[in-house]
């Protein structure tokens, strides 16, 4: 009787169970929030294109810039800084960027632009250096052009060479060297033009105030 009870008592117990199985397996499985959708993409301000450092690098007239402000290429322009060391933006006009550091000048453009924009932190100003024409080089010796030339970002010596016109028949290509740095302190680089141009030694990047000496 009691094995009969018992079985019974199993049988009506069954649905029960599989009832509440299904409405477990039902119930939603709580998991991680998904990732919010990522934030648009904003490059820093004030990058490079050169070896130039954008927090010491002072912009000089001729040198040319690319203004961008961000989500608003209207504002965005390319720049040539004038001789009184200003360029024209839309909306703000005249500004001086002679003086200012590539950073120090996307601070102060965005500050200058934020009454013009509905979000201001979503539109940073951004400031790069396209070419260097304010700080110069100088050749001097067996080269076809002796002289200054302006420096462009990330120009080496086989580059400032072609730049003067080449070399001289005369010119003795192994004993070239660089001055770098004021009088008091200054460093002398030997440069093989033959390895270079070979592949076997590193070029050299030039720094604005180098003097290039061909014997």
């Amino acid at each position: 009787m009691n094995t009969i009870r018992c079985t019974l008592f199993s049988l009506w117990l069954l649905p029960s169970l599989a009832c509440g199985c299904a409405q477990t397996a039902g119930k939603p499985v709580l998991s991680a929030a998904p990732a919010s959708a990522s934030a648009p993409y904003a490059p820093a301000v004030a990058a490079a294109t050169g070896p130039e450092d954008n927090a010491t690098y002072v912009i000089g007239p001729d040198d040319q810039i690319q203004v961008t402000v961000w989500g608003n290429p209207q504002l965005s322009c390319s720049c040539v800084v004038r001789p009184d060391g200003k360029i024209s933006l839309p909306l703000i006009h005249d500004v001086q960027a002679a003086g200012f550091t590539p950073t120090q000048l996307s601070d102060d453009l965005t500050k200058r632009l934020a009454k013009f924009l509905t979000d201001p932190a979503a539109s940073p100003v951004g400031v790069t250096l396209l070419a260097v024409n304010s700080k110069h080089i100088y050749l001097m010796g067996e080269v076809m052009h002796v002289g200054p030339i302006p420096i462009a970002p990330g120009m080496n010596i086989l580059q400032a060479l072609a730049t003067a016109g080449g070399l001289t028949p005369y010119a003795n290509k192994k004993k070239i060297y660089i001055l770098r740095g004021d009088p008091a302190h200054q460093q002398k680089i030997s440069f093989d033009y033959n390895k270079a141009r070979k592949g076997d030694m590193q070029g050299i990047v030039l720094q604005p105030g180098d003097t290039i000496f061909v014997p």
